[in-house]
C-alpha cells in the first residue's frame, strides 16, 4: 500500500511540475481556405467549390528572429490549419502565407495577384489568425458561365 501511495504521489507531483513549466507557453494557430472559382469571375457563387487538398506553405519570423516554414494541406471542407506552441520570447512576429499547388486538375491555375499574403501575428495566445482565401480557377471556364 505504501509503494502504491508513493507512485500516486510522485505522479501528482510529475503532473504539476509539467503543468507549471507551461506557464510561459504561448499557442498560435494560422487558418485559411483554398477555393475553386469556376467560372473566373471573382466571386463566390453555386457554382463554385472549395478545394480539398490543395497545398499552402507558411513561413513565419519569431520573435527571437528564427526562420520556421509550415506545410499544410487542406482538408474536405478546403481549410488548413497550422498551430504551435513555443515560449511566449519565440512567437511568431510576422508570417507569409503562400499557395503551393492545386491537386484538383480542372481547378490548377492560381489566381493572379495571389501568390501571398504577409502578416503581422499579433494574436493572444490560444487565438487564431484567418487568412483570406486562396483562389484557383479552371484554364477554360465552362460554357454556363
Amino acid at each position: 500500500m505504501d509503494s502504491r501511495m508513493s507512485k500516486l504521489v510522485m505522479g501528482l507531483f510529475v503532473m504539476i511540475a509539467i503543468l507549471a513549466s507551461g506557464v510561459d507557453a504561448w499557442t498560435g494557430e494560422i487558418r485559411g481556405r483554398v477555393v475553386c472559382d469556376v467560372c473566373a469571375d471573382s466571386s463566390i457563387g453555386p457554382e463554385d467549390h472549395v478545394l480539398e487538398g490543395a497545398e499552402v506553405a507558411v513561413l513565419c519570423i519569431t520573435k527571437s528572429g528564427e526562420v520556421v516554414n509550415y506545410q499544410a494541406f487542406t482538408n474536405s471542407k478546403g481549410v488548413y490549419t497550422v498551430a504551435e506552441t513555443m515560449p511566449e520570447s519565440e512567437r511568431w512576429d510576422a508570417c507569409l502565407a503562400r499557395p503551393i499547388s492545386s491537386f484538383h486538375t480542372p481547378c490548377n491555375r492560381l489566381n493572379q495577384g495571389n501568390t501571398g499574403i504577409k502578416f503581422t501575428y499579433n494574436r493572444p495566445s490560444g487565438y487564431f489568425h484567418s487568412v483570406k482565401p486562396f483562389v484557383y480557377r479552371p484554364q477554360y471556364a465552362p460554357s454556363y458561365c
